[in-house]
């Protein structure tokens, strides 16, 4: 029995003076109460190679209107294709994208009626906040299904302007027709 002990004996002694020489890695200060802390530094520590922070930029807001403000819009009316059906439960989207590409400037939610149906998207309906309703635009509307903008589905019906327009432009017309 003490040929067996031995070994165990040794392995548990080792590993113990192991653990303790390699110390702790969590690198855990000792606790200072607060009324031992030392006070702050008199003077802000100055970091050599690390100059005063760039000025912040802040977006020209000037253009964009302010709150009750209704800035220019797109107004137009939206017509079905012969054959189209507005899905049951579906969503409107009124979408105006920049000419170039990118998100969408401006996006009205709407509940679908009978149609033909009137519209109006401008800077009330910006997606982010101060960013300017201006340029030529791309329009679109599409009634989705399942009234998750991000979804396709057959049923849906969706029409786009083939020429691209001012924020002011008025007499607009889109048709909407089946997806699938």
């Amino acid at each position: 029995m003490r040929a067996t002990a031995l070994p165990l004996l040794v392995f548990w002694a080792a590993l113990g003076s192991g653990l303790l020489a390699s110390g702790c890695d969590r690198r855990v200060e000792p606790w200072i109460e607060a009324d031992q802390e030392p006070p702050p530094p008199e003077r802000p520590v100055r970091i050599p190679g690390l100059g005063a922070p760039a000025p912040r930029q802040t977006p020209d807001l000037a253009s964009a209107p302010g709150p009750g403000e209704a800035g220019p819009s797109i107004r137009g009316e939206l017509r079905l294709a012969e054959g189209a059906d507005v899905p049951a439960g579906g969503v409107l989207f009124v979408i105006a994208r920049p000419q170039a590409g990118g998100p969408p400037l401006a996006v009205k939610r709407m509940v679908p009626g009978r149609f033909p149906m009137s519209f109006a998207i401008g800077a009330a309906d910006a997606m982010i906040e101060g960013r300017p309703f201006a340029g030529p635009m791309r329009l679109s509307a599409r009634v989705d299904a399942d009234g998750d903008p991000l979804t396709r589905s057959p049923a849906d019906v969706a029409g786009e302007l083939a020429d691209p327009v001012e924020p002011e432009a008025t007499g607009v017309v889109v048709e909407l027709r089946p997806s699938g």
